[in-house]
């Protein structure tokens, strides 16, 4: 097998460090919790497995050469981030809300805490783990710019005398455990932003920002259908 590995890694790691919705959701969801965190990097590389699977068969050559195909898989990917962010948006004001009316009824008090008991941990976390898995997944799956990069990058540094599907899946999985570690070393350095984003003028702030990202993003994105 000849692949040319420096490049590619040069190309990889640049990906990889430019801010995307992938980047987005990880670190939101690691500011929720980092099990959360974790299980977003692992759906958004589950997604590029689809990709480069489908690069691998041909699949992605269809959708690139059919421009209807293309334009609906960007679409559903940016109504998909739209939802994300006005998720989030309509979370914070909820949450202010909520903060208003307990202030109230506690005289003016506000702790800021949201204790679990052991009862309620198990099935929020597993929750947690949906939850973060499925955003990451769809967030990659969904991404047009992630088929077209192992459709036409990613075999720019396959070389011939070996199998191209082969050499694809080698570079495929190549990137995809890179993507890991790097999510999952984002995931520890957001998930101690925690303590801080955990005082409520603080996330409601966060949720705000984050959730007109996304509705800005998938707007960029449908725009440019």
């Amino acid at each position: 097998m000849s692949v040319d590995l420096v490049g590619f890694l040069g190309v990889v790691l640049v990906a990889y460090v430019v801010p995307g919705p992938d980047f987005l959701v990880v670190v939101r969801s690691a500011t929720e919790h980092p099990a959360k965190g974790r299980a977003a990097a692992l759906g958004a590389q589950a997604g590029l497995c689809v990709h480069m699977l489908a690069a691998a068969v041909g699949l992605s050559l269809i959708a690139a050469r059919s421009p209807a195909v293309y334009d609906a898989i960007k679409l559903l990917g940016a109504a998909y981030l739209v939802h994300l962010g006005v998720r989030a948006v309509l979370a914070a004001r909820r949450a202010a809300r909520e903060r208003a009316a307990g202030r109230e009824a506690a005289g003016g008090v506000e702790d800021g805490t949201d204790l679990q008991t052991p009862e309620e941990e198990a099935p929020a976390a597993s929750g947690r783990w949906r939850s973060g898995f499925t955003q990451g997944f769809l967030t990659n799956v969904l991404n047009p710019k992630a088929a077209l990069f192992f459709l036409s990058i990613l075999p720019q540094f396959v070389h011939g005398g070996g199998s191209t599907s082969r050499q694809i899946f080698f570079l495929g999985t190549l990137d995809i455990v890179i993507g890991v570690a790097y999510w999952f070393a984002l995931v520890a350095v957001a998930a101690r932003l925690r303590a801080f984003l955990a005082r409520p003028k603080v996330r409601h702030r966060w949720e705000l920002t984050t959730g007109w990202l996304f509705i800005a993003i998938g707007i960029g994105v449908a725009a440019a259908a």
